[in-house]
């Protein structure tokens, strides 16, 4: 015969000043940990969310990163031309040759420099990326003007409309202020690509990217670049390139990693010091229940119970604690591509069930060596307890 749930309620209401500090404690750690999480989700948010799952970047064999690679005007006139590209309104390609480069260009708070990836764009890239002007207006195509991205807007000197500032040996003018929406793209500059590559004097793109009419046209395009030996390229969906972005993020998995880690211990050793304490106090109590028929079964489930009621209220306590950082803004560096990478944290429904699945699990591994101690006890000894 189970014992009933009301017995677990009353216990907890009974310990109410201890109950609510395990139920603190738990929160505390359990705030840590999504917090830990939260950042970890943002980032992920941001780099994996920035590729489309349809269009496909062309790049060289074995380059990881965009400033690694580079693709000739050759290779790009021939892509261009492949069965399966979509057009846009005027009947041209959907083809983007682009250039990334890396500007060192100081902070507002600091004023140390820091890299800011810098993306060379014809007007076929800018159609493509899904950006919303929110400031001033779009570069004008073959002159030094550049459009920002909010986020660095916010982050750097000399990037409001208007300023400008000096990387080499040119000047390159704000003209406007774009959103992209919270994806990777809100960590750049965009340039004339003509213009970008004629003064830092580079011959070569960094990569192509293509918009398939569909999916059959997808593979077309794919195998028609791996076949033809005059390219010596590898093509991969954007969105797959952006995934392979986060193992540049090693710094925040092994924090995060970590962090959770140390946690979800705290939370087990913080419910097993309750319901011990708990089991101390009702020695007596539970023998008297044993002696009334109840299964040790029956004890051992019961404690085991109690333990994850405490911890699913720490649990909840947690993700209060830990909404006030949803929607900070912070940033981190890619060491794929040794730029900044801007992003947000982000507790949303997700992040939150998954602190509460772990501070469950943190409880019944917590209350399950006490409820063994408790159900193994023997009913003589434990009658005579005081």
């Amino acid at each position: 015969m189970a014992i009933p749930l009301k017995y677990n309620t009353g216990n907890l209401a009974a310990r109410r000043g201890s109950m609510l500090l395990t139920v603190l404690g738990i929160g505390v750690i359990n705030a840590v940990m999504l917090s830990m999480l939260a950042l970890w989700h943002g980032v992920q948010k941001t780099t994996v969310a920035s590729g489309s799952p349809t269009d496909l970047i062309v790049m060289r064999e074995s380059a990881e990163t965009e400033l690694s690679s580079w693709v000739t005007r050759e290779a790009y006139e021939i892509i261009r031309t492949l069965p399966g590209i979509a057009k846009d309104a005027n009947g041209q390609p959907l083809v983007s040759p682009e250039l990334v480069i890396l500007f060192k260009l100081p902070r507002r708070d600091s004023g140390k420099g820091s890299n800011v990836m810098v993306r060379g764009l014809t007007p076929a890239g800018v159609e493509m990326r899904a950006v919303k002007m929110i400031e001033g207006r779009p570069f004008k195509p073959g002159t030094s003007e550049v459009v920002v991205a909010r986020r660095i807007h916010d982050r750097f000197a000399s990037t409001n409309v208007g300023d400008t500032f000096h990387f080499g040996s040119t000047d390159y003018r704000v003209v406007g202020v774009f959103d992209a929406a919270g994806t990777a793209f809100d960590s750049e500059i965009w340039a004339d690509e003509n213009f970008l590559g004629a003064s830092r004097k580079r011959l070569a793109y960094s990569t192509v990217l293509a918009r398939p009419a569909d999916a059959a046209a997808s593979k077309s395009i794919v195998d028609a670049v791996k076949n033809d030996n005059r390219l010596k390229l590898q093509v991969k969906s954007e969105r797959k390139y952006y995934e392979e972005q986060t193992s540049g993020l090693f710094g925040i998995i092994i924090l995060v990693g970590f962090v959770t880690v140390f946690m979800v211990v705290g939370a087990v050793l913080g419910t097993m010091n309750t319901m011990f304490s708990a089991v101390a106090s009702r020695t007596r109590e539970l023998a008297t229940m044993r002696a009334l028929g109840f299964k040790r079964r029956a004890i051992l489930m019961s404690i085991v119970i109690e333990s994850a009621l405490v911890s699913l209220l720490g649990g909840a306590a947690g993700v209060l604690l830990a909404l006030p950082v949803n929607g900070i803004s912070t940033g981190t560096t890619n060491f794929r591509t040794f730029s900044e990478i801007a992003f947000n944290f982000r507790v949303d429904a997700s992040v939150a069930l998954t602190g509460i699945l772990i501070a469950l699990v943190a409880g019944v591994a917590g209350g399950l060596l006490p409820a063994i101690s408790a159900a193994r006890m023997p009913i003589t000894k434990a009658l005579r307890e005081i």
